[in-house]
């Protein structure tokens, strides 16, 4: 249901729920009322039990119009599509989307892909993502407004003052297929405006494109060609601070493609280290930005990591067993009874995100190798040349998240941004890689075993156990080492 007034009930009202308590909650009633007199009508009986069932809109939504500064043609292109201002939910939520895989990869458009469309404003909905450091206006058509919606649980709503400033990006989610086919069979495509500077990411209006992961990973591709512009190198990983009782804590960043275990092996650490943990905090779930700060002559290099998401979009058979009903008074369910079932949860604050935390933990995580004598479950590399062949051959055993399977090869395990700018993305990665050895940050890999058949959770839970050893054995090294910083931070927050 979607309102187009930002009033309450009353004038000035900054409770923007209780714009829906003469909608949302009367129309649930009315269903369930009109439900319960069809069931008495046909059955003769009076039930003894009535139980409250879901009813009438599960999502409300307080969408308006808003002025904003708009490049070019982009302000007649978008002109009158509402931005959302509001999202209320009634978790759990479950859909059902037509697909439950993405295929292919985003490729770069030679020119602009919406050139003559028109978009009809009372078709479209704009959710303005705040990703990272950055601004997406997503506009998402209404046939796709069930996924779009659930950005809420991804992304932070951008404020009134950061719209009115304009985006670094725009994706369109529901975009005239006829417009898109010339890029090829699979065309989900991003343009780099030349007139505007503008970045426009498009999915085509199709059932195929019918799946959350191809609009959030549209967004985060967005967001690493903006980032790699100012210098920082995008990941594709998980980067958390972790805090140990004692005071010793470090800041981990798992870097892999989807699956490899990078969440799944954090959340084993959360369930397995409650004894020992005193704070987890998560910074970035998927994507995130690494930039330098810092050089020789001032102290020497520290590198910082950002994330872009506050939420997390996981499978739910890597989760721990009953992790997902734990967290279901905020969950969105996808496609629970399929292959690949997938819950959007929000994880994180906007401010963890953005804060900047400096890494002493980087790690790329290997879920095809099984740990032997001469394959330790936590691997340090020793120079950047060897981390770098790692994390450029981006190994990985697919896991049926998209429509690869076997053992696959994905440049720093991120086709979305880097594989399409490797030049500008190497120069970046051998500067970062240098700065992380020269700040004695623990450049690695950990073996999760995830894609391997029979380790999907012991994997992850062995991988979270040797981690949390080799973060107390860092410790014990940069206290032993007359308190020179060769590995976490005791005491950092």
């Amino acid at each position: 249901m979607v309102s187009h007034s930002e009033a309450g009930p009353a004038a000035g009202d900054r409770r923007p729920y209780r714009a829906f308590n003469g909608t949302v909650g009367i129309l649930g009633d009315l269903v369930r009322g009109l439900y319960r007199d069809v069931a008495e009508n046909i059955t003769a009986e009076h039930p003894r039990i009535y139980r409250q069932v879901a009813a009438g809109a599960e999502v409300g939504v307080i969408a308006v119009r808003k002025p904003w500064r708009a490049p070019g043609r982009y302000g007649e292109l978008f002109a009158g599509v509402p931005f959302v201002r509001h999202v209320l939910m009634y978790p759990p939520l479950i859909l059902d989307p037509p697909m439950n895989t993405r295929t292919g990869r985003f490729v770069e458009a030679v020119d602009d892909p919406l050139a003559g469309v028109h978009l009809e404003a009372r078709d479209w909905i704009c959710y303005p993502a705040v990703v990272g450091p950055l601004v997406v206006f997503v506009f998402v058509h209404q046939r796709f407004l069930g996924l779009g919606l659930s950005l809420a649980n991804l992304f932070e709503i951008a404020t009134d003052e950061q719209i009115a400033a304009g985006p670094d990006a725009v994706c369109v989610f529901g975009a005239a297929p006829a417009a898109l086919r010339r890029f090829g069979e699979v065309p989900t495509v991003f343009y780099d405006d030349p007139a505007t500077g503008m970045l426009l990411g498009a999915i085509p209006l199709e059932e195929r494109f019918g799946y959350f992961g191809y609009v959030k990973k549209l967004v985060l591709t967005l967001h690493n060609l903006a980032v790699m512009r100012r210098g920082r190198m995008p990941f594709h990983g998980a980067f958390t601070h972790i805090r140990l009782r004692g005071g010793t804590s470090a800041n981990v960043l798992l870097v892999g493609d989807t699956a490899t275990g990078k969440s799944e092996s954090l959340e084993a650490l959360r369930q397995a280290g409650e004894a020992r943990i005193a704070e987890l905090r998560v910074i970035a779930d998927d994507m995130g930005s690494l930039e330098i700060v810092g050089d020789a002559g001032e102290g020497g290099p520290t590198v910082l990591g950002y994330g872009t998401e506050i939420g997390a979009f996981v499978r739910l058979d890597d989760l721990q067993r009953g992790y997902a009903f734990g967290q279901i008074d905020r969950a969105i369910i996808m496609s629970p009874h399929k292959v690949n079932a997938r819950v959007v949860l929000p994880v994180t604050t906007l401010e963890e995100v953005l804060r900047g935390y400096p890494v002493d933990f980087l790690l790329y995580a290997n879920n095809y190798e099984e740990v032997d004598e001469h394959h330790p479950m936590i691997e340090r590399f020793t120079t950047p040349d060897e981390a770098l062949r790692v994390f450029r051959e981006g190994c990985a055993m697919s896991k049926g998240t998209t429509t690869s399977t076997g053992l696959v090869h994905t440049y720093f395990a991120n086709v979305f941004g880097p594989a399409q700018r490797m030049e500008t993305h190497d120069e970046i990665a051998g500067r970062v890689f240098a700065a992380a050895f020269a700040a004695g940050v623990y450049v690695g890999q950990l073996r999760t075993r995830l894609g391997l058949v029979g380790y999907e959770t012991r994997g992850p839970a062995e991988a979270a156990a040797a981690l949390l050893q080799a973060i107390s054995e860092a410790r014990r090294a940069t206290d032993a080492d007359e308190g020179r910083t060769t590995g976490p931070r005791g005491g950092s927050s």
